[in-house]
């Protein structure tokens, strides 16, 4: 199992400063990964007056900062970009890093207000589409071949976009829905990495491990049996034994990345203080 820290790219990581110093300091205290959100407004009630950075600005950061751990969003809402912008932004920090870019996508929300402030598609299965559609195109411009496409939402004539990505096919792409809802996690399973919230787990709790059990088998039974991410995340405990008890039976049925996440009922998961307290202690400790 590896082991990630989770940030927002508002309140005080929309600094790219900050961003930086956070990659650092996980990278020293021994994690694996930082994963950043992508979002424009996130919930409008909630967040007035806070900033908000754009993450490709501050992955940027992280990647000059560092040389090892593993960065990426998630997630983008693929819909809400388009595809051959998209692909070049991932190219380009795949190539900074040298290779250490994870691409995680998903619908995005809250749909009224990332998509519908702006004037943008409401309608779930359209925006389902379009993050299909925009999935296999972004494959095809990060192979560095000629694209031609003609699709629902999506045109493209004779365009080949380099370089191709340094990661070979293409950087492993983690897909995120909410289980038990078969549809994303059946898109999940098209491509490389499933990053699932449950019903009774959202962001900062983790999964119970027959929700999480019946989860994998649903993926594997979907899949050709090639290698696979599940990232699943929540608070661990600071003690070693207590982070071992709630993560190890969770790697023991098949999650591969623990995720450390803030609960978003307070303010603790945008500020730096308490962020960066829990990343100095390090991550857990698998026996």
């Amino acid at each position: 199992m590896r082991f990630s820290i989770n940030i927002p790219n508002f309140g005080d990581f929309a600094d790219a400063h900050t961003v930086a110093r956070v990659a650092v300091a996980a990278e020293q205290a021994g994690w694996d990964g930082l994963f950043l959100w992508d979002h424009v407004v996130h919930t409008k009630a909630k967040r007035v007056g806070q900033p908000f950075g754009d993450p490709w600005m501050l992955m940027t950061a992280a990647a000059l900062a560092t040389s090892r751990i593993t960065l990426g969003p998630l997630v983008t809402p693929v819909a809400r970009r388009r595809p051959e912008q998209l692909a070049r932004q991932v190219a380009t920090l795949d190539a900074m890093s040298g290779g250490r870019v994870v691409f995680g996508a998903g619908l995005g929300g809250p749909i009224d207000d990332e998509f519908g402030s702006f004037g943008d598609e409401t309608d779930p299965k359209v925006l389902a589409a379009r993050l299909d559609e925009g999935l296999q195109l972004l494959a095809e411009y990060w192979s560095g071949s000629p694209v031609n496409h003609e699709g629902e939402h999506y045109r493209v004539r004779d365009v080949t976009l380099l370089p191709a990505t340094v990661s070979r096919p293409r950087p492993p792409v983690w897909i995120a829905g909410y289980w038990p809802r078969k549809a994303p996690m059946r898109r999940a399973a098209r491509w490389d990495g499933a990053v699932p919230l449950f019903q009774n787990a959202n962001h900062g709790v983790a999964p119970a491990v027959e929700e999480l059990r019946d989860l994998v088998a649903f993926l594997d039974a979907e899949r050709d049996g090639s290698p696979y991410d599940v990232v699943v995340g929540g608070i661990s405990p600071g003690d070693a034994a207590g982070a071992r008890a709630l993560v190890e039976p969770l790697a023991e049925v098949g999650a591969t990345w623990w995720d450390e996440r803030q609960l978003i009922t307070g303010t603790d998961f945008y500020r730096l203080e308490p962020v960066l307290r829990r990343i100095e202690q390090g991550p857990p400790r698998l026996g």
